[in-house]
């Protein structure tokens, strides 16, 4: 474990930069398909796939994965809200 960390390097930045900058032209098109499409799960379905799908490669996949992640953890988040919510009221 130890040999994955180490010094950086002018090489391993500017790699690190271009994936922060992929990254976000890739959230850039996924808000776009999203606002477009709608934003429930087939919105954000197609988003994510139009934004893989720009974004060739590895890159494009974990964008897909990483989007698909994040909105079904924002979906139980807002649905344990709500039924938290809804069960104080009743009290």
């Amino acid at each position: 474990m130890v040999d994955k960390i180490g010094v950086p390097t002018f090489s391993g930045i500017k790699e690190s930069m271009l994936a922060y900058a992929i990254g976000l032209g890739g959230g850039v098109l996924y808000s776009l398909a999203a606002r477009l499409l709608g934003s429930g799960l087939i919105g954000g379905l197609l988003g994510a796939g139009v934004a893989g799908a720009a974004v060739k490669g590895v890159k494009g996949e974990i964008i897909s994965t990483v989007l698909g992640f994040q909105t079904i953890v924002s979906s139980m988040g807002t649905a344990s809200n709500s039924t938290a919510t809804s069960q104080r009221a009743i009290m």
